[in-house]
């Protein structure tokens, strides 16, 4: 991308091949294909090191009314709520991945890389909703084609089964995921991905950013579904100061009971006759910003932990001791719902690898009071998280306000990790910037994303250093594959490697981040 885009112009550019390994790349450089490879590339990593790129159903297929899919909720939830979407654009076609996986697949093989992660549309393979109302066969065709495009590009499937596109019809019949019967009817759709691609998909992952779910969809009201108290987004239905809590609840049991069925069906030996044995291995991709104290003073300290609590400990504590963080249990008492014992025990240590998606960090400032009227989660954890700190911001911007360049927090972030939650082993499924699309720029400059390899650089530098450090870290998904429609920002931002020409004929082109990331995966010694 031209650096005008982001504000990082200046009158002296110049270029450089490589750099210390101690210095951040400063944000006027006009890079070289090979800047800074002398110092970090793939021969620095771990031998069986994996590196990869991401997307997902929604935001990339398209083919929304061919060959049998339905609806999704984001279908309805442009359709109806176009004023949510800042272009007020759809996905019905997207970046037309349905009918383009193979020209997808060979873009991962141009860079080299060693895995793909993408998600498979619910509503595409069950297109109502549930296994015993019929499997749509084209949309079985269609998954089967991409993996054995993968396979035979020795490209590794990581397979997200839920990226936020829950039917319509689940929705319309029982609330989704604000009732309890969208576990069996999500362990029956897990069942049926496992049985029909498990013999060549061996990473699994059950939820993509449940926290994005509840929070985007339940108590900001800027995702799908779409619900909130009226107070927060003028929403007309919802409760931001329960539903979340609720939606979660549902989505940590929906998980457990996927990845019990996968365990105890697809991975022991005693089914080999009847099954084979799939030997893969399953997970679950939680996100959360880094949360850095606004100073040393202890009430702010605190008020970080807690902030983590609220994003990451929500789903992380389940997952690995089987129940909430003991500050969500006290601040949102009642509100919170509980496991049995037998959830619990499902829920303790259910994944064999975390997702970890890692974009930004906030500083956090402790909030002395906790509100009393229009409870929201966000109130509830009583701090208040910011970008800038006494007028100087956390990191450079990409494309949006949120999204703040600081390498640093995915380093202490891991380590965070790694001494609370017994260290688990852990892929980066998701890590990128976005920038602006700017339509008056020319293909040439849009193409020149130096902003990004800068991020992906310092981002690298830190996973090393975690890795080195002990936490057991073994791949790295950038995201993402290609430009693609970004929820509620639509088609605003870009985060792709590769561009995608969204007013000729969705033509995709590698941006200089690709072709660096390409040099950056040929170093091998």
């Amino acid at each position: 991308m031209h650096l005008t885009i982001i504000g990082f112009i200046t009158t002296t550019i110049y270029v450089v091949s490589v750099i210390k390994d101690s210095e951040a790349a400063a944000p006027n450089l006009v890079l070289s294909p090979n800047w800074g490879l002398s110092n970090i590339n793939r021969s620095s990593f771990p031998e069986n090191f994996l590196f990869g790129a991401g997307t997902s159903s929604f935001q990339n297929e398209g083919g929304a009314n061919e060959d049998g899919r339905a609806s999704s909720i984001w279908d309805t939830f442009t359709r109806r709520h176009p004023e949510k979407i800042f272009d007020r654009s759809n996905a019905i076609t997207a970046t037309d991945s349905y009918h383009r996986y193979k020209e997808d697949v060979r873009m991962l093989n141009s860079m080299g890389m060693d895995a793909y992660r993408f998600s498979i549309s619910w509503s595409r393979i069950l297109p109502r909703g549930k296994l015993s109302r019929g499997i749509n066969e084209h949309g079985i065709s269609y998954y089967n084609n991409l993996i054995n495009e993968l396979r035979s590009n020795d490209i590794e499937p990581f397979v997200t089964l839920f990226h936020w596109d829950l039917p319509q019809v689940l929705e319309d019949e029982y609330g989704g995921f604000l009732s309890s019967q969208i576990v069996n009817d999500f362990r029956d759709f897990a069942e049926l991905c496992f049985r029909r691609f498990g013999d060549r998909v061996k990473f699994w992952i059950t939820l993509n950013e449940p926290w994005s779910y509840s929070v985007g969809g339940y108590e900001k009201g800027y995702f799908a579904p779409g619900r909130c108290s009226f107070s927060v987004a003028n929403c007309t239905a919802g409760d931001s100061g329960i539903e979340p809590y609720i939606v979660t609840h549902n989505l940590l049991l929906a998980h457990a009971a996927a990845a019990k069925l996968y365990r105890d069906v697809y991975r022991v030996y005693l089914c080999y006759l009847i099954l084979g044995t799939q030997n893969g291995k399953i997970g679950v991709t939680l996100v959360t910003r880094w949360m850095v104290p606004y100073s040393d003073v202890k009430l702010h300290r605190d008020a970080a932990l807690r902030a983590l609590d609220f994003d990451f400990g929500w789903f992380m504590n389940p997952l690995t001791f089987g129940e909430y963080p003991e500050t969500m249990r006290i601040n949102v008492a009642k509100r919170l719902p509980q496991f049995t014992v037998e959830e619990s025990y499902t829920l303790r240590n259910s994944y064999d690898f975390l997702g970890l998606d890692y974009y930004t960090a906030n500083y956090v400032q402790h909030i002395a009071e906790a509100v009393t009227d229009n409870m929201t989660r966000s109130s509830d954890s009583q701090t208040r998280l910011s970008i800038e700190r006494n007028g100087v911001p956390i990191g450079n911007k990409g494309g949006t306000d949120w999204l703040r360049a600081y390498p640093q927090g995915i380093h202490d972030l891991l380590v965070y990790i790694k001494n609370n939650y017994n260290n688990p082993t852990i892929y980066i499924t998701e890590n990128g910037v976005d920038e602006p699309n700017n339509r008056t720029l020319s293909l040439k400059s849009v193409l020149q994303d130096d902003f990004r390899v800068q991020y992906y650089f310092g981002h690298l530098q830190k996973l090393l250093q975690a890795i080195k450090s002990g936490v057991n870290v073994k791949g790295y998904f950038a995201w993402s594959l290609m430009d693609s429609f970004e929820w509620d920002r639509g088609y605003t931002v870009r985060f792709g490697l590769h561009y995608v020409d969204y007013g000729n004929d969705l033509k995709r082109y590698p941006k200089f981040s690709s072709t660096w990331f390409g040099n950056f995966l040929r170093i091998r010694e």
